[in-house]
């Protein structure tokens, strides 16, 4: 008998190590830490005002996107008629979507160009940023021409409520922001159609080419993959890597930090994101973000924010 009861004491000795260990886990410094910079984050989304803190543009013109994106970027979104579509992660204003649909882009194609009438446009924000440009020139451009979405994160939304996109478009928003960037690229992906292509960039990232260094002194990559023996692997590589896409990366030094511009162009349907675990993550205009490739380690607690 007293054999009997030691072993129930033993079991539930480590029943209750089990949950020791799981709630200082959940409250480790790592965990809290991710935590805290996540709420800091966030403060910046909601900032304000003078409160918006340097670095982070909410005003973008479609020439920026020009300019910053892929060369095949000015291409693809002229060629867009009116059953197609484009959306907009991380719109800010919408000022990029407001100058698609004024007679003066047109004006701007290139000769031999043919205007085929104005895609539906989809600008999302985290938080509501239109000004009265928009809510007046949006209003002249007919019922559905443009939406305004805002309050909710892209994971957040279902592909019944956004549906489908030809072009879709990410200048320093959810691509750069998100602390779960595998999570992110899976959910974009989704909203893409057959053929279509999404671009976007990241500022101060290694290159395809990899000659490159920080920007800043003393510094490392504002985004970095690790490998799970530690070896580096490019943002590039990565994308490359995805099932059912095909990839081109431009690196341009003509922002401040240089950028690396990215076209995923989707060929088949059985997309496959590789998935990325955050190791790291520093509020910030964009933030600072680690990640590891493969790995078998938990993601800190609020990752997929």
């Amino acid at each position: 008998m007293a054999h009997k009861n030691t072993g129930v004491s033993l079991i539930v000795l480590l029943v209750l190590q089990t949950l020791w260990m799981a709630a200082s886990q959940a409250q480790s410094p790592a965990n809290a830490s991710f935590r805290n910079e996540i709420s800091r984050q966030e403060s910046i989304y909601q900032s304000t005002g003078d409160q918006v803190p340097k670095g982070y543009s909410i005003d973008r013109s479609l020439e920026d996107y020009t300019r910053g994106l892929t060369s095949e970027f000015d291409h693809a979104l002229a060629n867009l008629g009116p059953k197609d579509r484009w959306l907009d992660i991380g719109a800010g204003k919408g000022h990029a979507i407001l100058d698609y649909h004024t007679p003066g882009y047109d004006l701007t194609r290139p000769g031999g160009f043919i205007q085929r009438g104005k895609a539906q446009s989809v600008a999302i924000s985290i938080e509501d940023r239109r000004s009265i440009r928009w809510q007046q020139e949006a209003a002249s451009h007919g019922a559905n021409k443009t939406q305004y979405l805002f309050s909710k994160r892209l994971q957040e939304y279902s592909l019944q409520e956004l549906g489908k996109f030809q072009v879709i478009t990410d200048v320093i928003g959810g691509f750069s922001y998100s602390p779960n960037l595998s999570e992110f690229m899976e959910k974009t992906l989704g909203f893409l159609e057959l053929n279509g292509s999404f671009f976007t960039l990241l500022q101060d990232v290694r290159s395809e080419g990899g000659a490159n260094q920080p920007f800043y002194t003393g510094a490392r990559f504002l985004t970095e993959i690790t490998k799970a023996d530690g070896s580096e692997m490019k943002v590039c590589a990565w994308l490359k890597s995805i099932t059912c896409v095909e990839v081109s990366c431009e690196f341009t030094t003509s922002w401040r930090p240089p950028i690396e511009a990215y076209r995923v162009r989707k060929v088949c349907d059985n997309v496959t994101v590789p998935a990325l675990t955050p190791l790291l993550y520093e509020a910030g205009t964009p933030p600072e973000r680690r990640y590891q490739i493969g790995s078998s380690l938990p993601a800190p607690s609020g990752a997929t924010r």
